[in-house]
């Protein structure tokens, strides 16, 4: 959530800083706002809503000409939706240091500074918690912006990735992080900060990742990193993994729906280098060091949130199967407050798509703490989880930009067949039982491809339910957390609401829900509980319900069951989820349009959810 970019070089700040906050839109956002040091004055505009908004403001303004600046989109914490809580914010004017700042995370114990800086007679002009650290700021600032926001941040409790500029010091640009991601891009006499790498790949492709409790003082010719304390720390620049057209939409009116369409593509490069079919094994690089330990672990428990949730769920069912080891999945969220019992031999899998999804990277701490071996399956290289982790394995699917996740979900579920298999190759499973398993891996993209080809039929089907407001949606065994995933995308961002279920659930209680006509998706592939679907289907039909059922290809007796039917290519009932979440993600993509939404920015939501 929200979207830092900062600029000191040679060119004109703010172009860069509004073309980056175009790049993190699909971060989520409500407002957004810009400063810039222009003659050694600021020049601020901030505006609700979207960054055209924003872009008109400064137009009326003009004379935004400075080369250094910085800019930001809001996601409300503390405060509502107003201009005047719209980032950046500034020191008291009284003290005359013409400090402005720009800050994603929540400081926790804002209410007691706040106090504190009232008591010494700073008036506040916002609702949030970031004015009250760029008061703190200005309160210790002593000529040295870089020693004053260590100074400041040493008081602060909480987490934050803020980047801070001063009047009187038109040619410093500092920035730190905790908690919250921040990167720098490096460039030739310039740098460019951003939240996210799709704000700088445009720039530059050479970057550091700040590490927690880091502080960047930046010139236009020079960087200097240290932690809060004022101890110098090594700055690891390197290549970003891709290029700007891997961001860029093509020929596709969303990116949610060129991203569903780049899942076979995804997957692939998900198993590139992965696969050794000759000796019957996946190559897992990042978790080789671990495999006896894993090999020998007594119990595994997926955590996520979300999406990445369900695709833990699948993660047991995988790890049971074929690990043959005792597993579970938890919330993050709720995982470290309720006292988990972490015994030895226990190995906790974080997944999340940005590896910054704050309530997962804590219950990833708290896991450690009590013992835990700790492992990361992320998107992004260099995150946070993948930092805390004793090891992982990267999707490797390339940048998601719609918030809506698509092929990060099918990544997700890849890596944790693969690990199942890796795990399952040092227990019990044969060279032959595993060959057999990776050959069908192989061809999941190309059955992705196949249901790709339903889009035209799915989006027909759904115009005829697309006025209704309530949707179940439900399965079995490894397809009830499909159905899961099928209700949240049609909520994210059609805005209709849908439940998921396990099938048999049904009865004790929702069925009560059915009524005529009522849209009732089934996942109702061929596999060991099919028969047991279709019972469950004979009793929403029974109550005038409309079935609409993901079915395996050649199955004719479904025909006479539902209203609708998309078939898809017949692959092992283990990996069934990776073929059959595909029509749903284009059901919620067609009614999502059909209903005006904005598919890529839906309201409400981040695309990185940074605080708890």
């Amino acid at each position: 959530m929200c979207g830092i970019v900062a600029y000191i070089g040679r060119r004109p700040a703010t172009p860069i800083l509004l073309e980056g906050l175009k790049r993190l839109e699909y971060r989520g956002y409500d407002s957004a706002g810009v400063a810039v040091l222009e003659g050694g004055k600021l020049k601020m505009a901030r505006a609700v809503g979207r960054v055209r908004n924003l872009e008109e403001l400064i137009e009326k303004q003009g004379k935004f000409e400075g080369s250094l600046g910085i800019a930001h989109t809001r996601w409300a914490t503390h405060g509502g939706v107003t201009d005047k809580n719209a980032h950046p914010h500034c020191d008291d004017s009284k003290l005359g240091h013409g400090i402005a700042i720009i800050h994603n995370g929540i400081i926790e114990n804002y209410a007691s500074l706040k106090t504190y800086l009232t008591e010494k007679g700073h008036t506040f002009v916002s609702d949030t918690d970031t004015e009250v650290l760029a008061h703190l700021i200005g309160e210790v600032y002593k000529g040295d912006l870089e020693k004053a926001v260590q100074a400041a941040l040493r008081e602060v409790t909480g987490a934050y990735a803020i980047a801070v500029v001063c009047q009187k010091e038109p040619d410093v640009l500092v920035v730190a992080r905790k908690g919250s991601p921040l990167m720098v891009g490096v460039g030739k006499d310039e740098y460019v900060v951003a939240s996210d790498s799709s704000a700088i790949v445009a720039h530059t492709t050479q970057a550091f990742t700040l590490a927690d409790y880091t502080v960047a003082k930046l010139t236009r010719d020079s960087f200097r990193t240290s932690t809060v304390d004022d101890v110098p720390v090594n700055a690891q620049v390197k290549e970003l993994e891709f290029d700007l057209a891997e961001i860029e939409l093509g020929n596709f009116e969303h990116y949610m729906l060129k991203e569903i369409y780049e899942q076979p593509r995804a997957l692939r490069m998900t198993l590139q280098g992965r696969v050794d079919m000759r000796g019957g094994q996946i190559v897992l690089g990042g978790i080789s060091q671990l495999a006896r330990q894993l090999a020998t672990s007594r119990r595994i428990v997926f955590v996520g949130q979300g999406t990445a949730l369900h695709a833990c769920m699948i993660g047991t069912y995988l790890m049971e199967e074929l690990g043959k080891i005792p597993s579970d999945w938890s919330y993050a969220s709720e995982f470290r407050y309720r006292n988990p019992i972490v015994e030895e031999g226990t190995v906790v899998v974080a997944v999340s798509q940005s590896g910054e999804t704050a309530d997962t990277l804590a219950a990833l701490q708290e896991a450690k703490s009590r013992g835990a071996m700790a492992l990361g399956i992320v998107n992004v290289v260099g995150s946070s989880i993948s930092r805390e982790t004793d090891a992982g394995v990267y999707l490797r699917v390339g940048p998601e930009i719609g918030v809506a996740s698509t092929k990060a979900f099918v990544g997700q579920v890849m890596v944790a067949s693969m690990l199942s298999l890796f795990v399952g190759r040092r227990r019990y499973l044969s060279a032959d039982h595993v060959t057999k398993f990776l050959q069908a891996l192989d061809r999941i993209p190309a059955a992705i491809e196949r249901a790709l080809l339903l889009s035209d039929h799915i989006k027909k089907a759904t115009e005829k339910y697309i006025e209704r407001e309530n949707w179940l949606f439900l399965g079995r065994g490894l397809n009830w957390p499909v159905a899961l995933e099928g209700a949240l995308k049609l909520k994210e961002i059609s805005y209709i609401h849908a439940e998921g279920m396990p099938a048999a659930e049904m009865k004790h209680g929702p069925i009560a829900l059915i009524d005529k006509g009522m849209p009732v998706v089934f996942v109702a592939t061929r596999n060991s509980q099919y028969e047991k679907v279709l019972s469950n289907i004979q009793e929403v039909r029974s109550r005038g319900g409309h079935v609409i059922a993901v079915a395996t290809e050649g199955d004719e007796d479904i025909k006479s069951m539902a209203e609708d039917v998309f078939y898809v290519p017949d692959v092992p009932e283990l990996l069934q989820p990776l073929v059959t979440v595909v029509p749903l993600q284009l059901m919620a993509y067609h009614a999502a349009v059909m209903r005006g939404k904005d598919v890529d920015k839906p309201r409400n939501l981040a695309k990185s959810v940074t605080v708890e």
